[in-house]
């Protein structure tokens, strides 16, 4: 199957995922007539589901090593669907967390997943355009869940809203069970166990370097992901109707960051740039694009969205090339296990940060106060890369196996 055609099919499965993951936040107003939440306890189940998020992250990345993509990715799916699937039988608080908790643990091996078919299929040159790609889903799974959860709920219970969900998810996985395996050359003469152990790649300055960049980052993303229908609901005075409207359009901007971003560092390469310079300068500019949010509470509505299309642009952008700095320093046979360090460290990074920010908005210190916060983040995990990754090249087999 061509490589192309492959990557748009993981791009399809990462827009399932973000349509799920938005199921809640989108419909919380209708959720909350039948089970009351404070902001802190919409914190906490974000925090929930990022818990069992950043744990599956890591231990789905390994699994997928072990598995390989197409097995590992079928079961990957298979379990967030039904977990999707399960918050329509929610009658509490704990029984929305349970199945918050469930979407997360499948969920989080998603990204680990779509980072190893990238490293499988694609060369180098190629990889931050088609992890672009496969990161727009993100964008497509955003900007369909405002207006499509509006109009379920326009005409039927809430609790519909994550039966669709989830039964796209498993319709999902009929495609992706006509995708061939990629079968991976042999080895050096190592043990797998040694050959993806956490402690080996901990030993790496560059591996600690990413996750933090990533817990930065990931701190505001999933707070922008998670609040954006809150923020307008709450503190803009918006509908079901106008949610539905306008929160779809950052999500849109994200998309096109998620392509820019990937297309311009690969230009970069193609055009004779070094991947340490491409990468790093469209890290960069990303970042410097992050700052503006800031300002969100002190302007129109018109303007805050404007400047939300802006953020969600530059995070995607951010996203697509944090995503694919672990193919351009490991081999392929550990990638996932990499990305999945990368990835518990960002989802933790979230898990803090939404239960900071309930608490914060419960204790009356307002939206600013957030905004003010994640609006730096970026350009501290900027500055962190440039620190411990000094320079984007492989690193030597031998450095990677060798336990510690």
């Amino acid at each position: 199957m061509p490589r192309w055609r492959v990557a748009a099919i993981v791009c399809v499965a990462i827009a399932i995922s973000y349509l799920d993951r938005q199921s809640l936040p989108v419909a919380v107003a209708a959720i909350q007539q039948d089970i009351p939440l404070t902001n802190t306890q919409f914190g906490a189940l974000t925090s929930i589901f990022l818990l069992a998020y950043a744990l599956m992250y890591a231990g789905g990345g390994a699994l997928v090593d072990r598995l390989g993509t197409r097995r590992g990715f079928l079961l990957i799916m298979i379990v967030w669907s039904l977990a999707c699937a399960s918050h329509s039988l929610a009658a509490s608080f704990w029984m929305l967390a349970a199945s918050r908790f469930l979407l997360g643990a499948g969920e989080g091996g998603g990204f680990p997943a779509a980072t190893k078919v990238i490293a499988e299929r694609f060369p180098i040159g190629e990889r931050s355009t088609a992890m672009g790609l496969v990161n727009a889903g993100t964008a497509i799974g955003g900007v369909v869940a405002p207006p499509a959860i509006a109009a379920i709920l326009l005409v039927g219970d809430w609790r519909w809203v994550f039966v669709a969900c989830g039964a796209a998810g498993l319709l999902w996985t009929l495609w992706w069970s006509r995708v061939p395996d990629v079968v991976s050359p042999p080895a050096p003469a190592v043990s797998s166990a040694a050959s993806s152990a956490w402690s080996a790649l901990l030993t790496h300055r560059e591996v600690w370097g990413l996750v933090g960049a990533k817990f930065l980052t990931d701190a505001a993303w999933f707070f922008y992901i998670s609040w954006l229908p809150k923020y307008l609901y709450d503190a803009r005075g918006f509908d079901v109707k106008q949610v539905g409207y306008y929160a779809w359009l950052p999500f849109a901007a994200s998309g096109v960051g998620s392509l820019l971003g990937g297309w311009f560092s690969s230009r970069l390469i193609a055009g004779g740039s070094t991947v340490n310079f491409s990468r790093k300068l469209a890290l960069g500019l990303s970042a410097a694009l992050m700052p503006g949010i800031i300002f969100v509470t002190h302007v129109p509505v018109s303007w805050a969205i404007a400047l939300f299309c802006v953020a969600f642009f530059g995070q995607q952008s951010w996203s697509t090339l944090v995503m694919v700095v672990p193919t351009d320093l490991f081999e392929r046979r550990v990638v996932a296990s990499v990305a999945g360090l990368v990835g518990f460290g960002g989802a933790m990074g979230g898990l803090v940060m939404n239960l900071t920010a309930g608490r914060l908005l419960d204790l009356g210190f307002g939206y600013q106060t957030v905004f003010s916060i994640v609006g730096t983040l970026h350009v501290i995990a900027f500055v962190v890369i440039l620190v411990t990754v000094p320079k984007i090249r492989p690193i030597a087999s031998d450095d990677v196996t060798q336990d510690s």
